[in-house]
């Protein structure tokens, strides 16, 4: 089991004789049937915020007041392309940069991913003569397991990905320095800095200043996408710090190298909150030529009551501890069966971390796939094993992402039965199929 330290520990295989084996897959598949027969229907497959996480946020209803800025902007019309500077403001403070270095948009960071790729690939990231689709092959590094959206924009622009492990303190920065150094056709590599999406790593302050100096061993034009979509999404009141990415590509001088994005999503309401894009002057002015084309502004009505409703870091830090309150007993919960269930068994390891939305779970290898067909079977839904590797295949088939935060304590206290039910019965088959 990973521990908040971030360790890696193994358990010690428990040897049974072959009767032993037999008999136990006979009763766990007794089990298996019996979960079958309730006719289960529960869901573990995305990281959705519960209906009490978003009633924590039905004041914004209140928030709206008069519909003008600070600067007299009239918040229901045309304009305002940067978003307002008051949401700019406070979405600086969120991703660590100054306001002239934000955009503020609408409800999504991953629209403003896929515009800032489309626009790299088909325009170039750094204006005219830098488009990636006419400088031969486009590469990117992609830690895994990772974030199957961020993979699957890639995938949309014929960029090819190419798989580079996650360690407890980030990516493999040594496998990531070498594709860099060798391979110019690499454009750049996907971040999730802090409670990575699915193990819940935070980068340390080593891989922040290594993925900083990147861009001086690179080829021409190369990005660090960095997704900071659980900057405060803590669990405990004694985070772990995340260092600021910015100013070490500062002391490198590689700010252009830095694109940052970050939302409201998971803080306030998924689907009606406010994003931001970070980046350097010279980045975001080249993007806005391409954004004015798609938009002529932002939602600056959804802006102004989040930037009434959240005011400051302060405040968003005590709202998400209202967020933690409700969440850090569901991941107790998981990391509690799995160790009661599957502790001394060596059918797998797993993650236990300090915030984000996941728990990442590694089955021996060959039997992701089949423990979540199993677990289908008995009335759990899972994310399809491969989902957190580049075009869906996990060369290994051993992850599984689990989504504790959606469902209420009683469901997912039955949903996590049924799972470790699942890894033992097919890591006995497998062990019974090879004797």
């Amino acid at each position: 089991m990973k521990g908040h330290g971030g360790a890696l520990t193994t358990t010690t295989p428990v040897r049974f004789n072959l009767e032993t084996l037999r008999s136990r897959e006979s009763e766990l598949t007794a089990v298996h049937e019996g979960f079958r027969s309730a006719r289960l229907s529960l869901d573990l497959t995305r990281g959705k915020p519960s209906p009490a996480q978003l009633a924590l946020s039905d004041d914004l209803d209140a928030a709206n007041g008069p519909p003008a800025a600070a600067d007299g902007t009239d918040v229901r019309n045309y304009g305002g392309l940067d978003g307002l500077p008051e949401a700019r403001q406070l979405g600086a403070a969120w991703l660590g940069v100054r306001p002239d270095e934000v955009i503020a948009g609408g409800n999504s960071s991953l629209t403003l991913m896929y515009l800032y790729l489309l626009n790299a690939w088909l325009h170039g990231p750094a204006g005219p003569d830098t488009a990636w689709r006419a400088s031969g092959p486009a590469r990117f590094l992609c830690p895994v397991p990772g974030y199957d959206r961020h993979f699957a924009i890639l995938e949309d622009l014929g960029i090819e990905m190419i798989n580079v492990p996650m360690r407890d303190d980030g990516p493999d920065m040594d496998q990531v320095e070498e594709h860099v150094r060798t391979d110019a056709s690499i454009r750049g590599i996907w971040c999730v800095p802090k409670y990575s999406n699915p193990g819940g790593q935070v980068y340390s302050e080593n891989t922040i200043d290594r993925l900083a100096r990147l861009a001086t061993i690179a080829g021409p034009h190369f990005r660090i996408l960095c997704d900071n979509a659980y900057a405060f999404h803590d669990l405990d009141d004694e985070p772990p710090r995340l260092a600021n990415i910015m100013d070490a590509c500062r002391r490198h001088h590689t700010e252009d190298s830095l694109v940052l994005f970050a939302s409201t999503s998971k803080v306030t309401r998924a689907g009606a909150g406010i994003c931001f894009m970070g980046g350097s002057p010279a980045t975001l002015d080249w993007f806005r030529r391409r954004l004015q084309v798609v938009t002529i502004g932002p939602d600056k009505v959804n802006q102004l009551r989040h930037v009434r409703f959240l005011r400051d870091l302060d405040h968003v830090r005590d709202h998400m501890r209202k967020h933690a309150a409700i969440l850090r007993p569901k991941f107790d919960l998981v990391c509690r069966r799995l160790s009661e269930g599957l502790d001394g068994t060596a059918t797998g390891t797993w993650t236990t971390p300090r915030g984000g939305y996941f728990v990442a779970f590694d089955a021996r290898p060959g039997l992701a796939g089949e423990i979540v067909r199993l677990a289908a079977h008995a009335g759990v839904k899972l994310t399809p094993a491969g989902a957190t590797f580049p075009y869906r295949r996990d060369p290994d088939d051993t992850n599984i992402r689990l989504a504790p935060t959606f469902p209420e304590l009683t469901d997912l206290d039955q949903a996590m039965r049924v799972f470790v039910v699942c890894v033992e019965l097919a890591s006995i088959r497998q062990t019974l199929a090879n004797r």
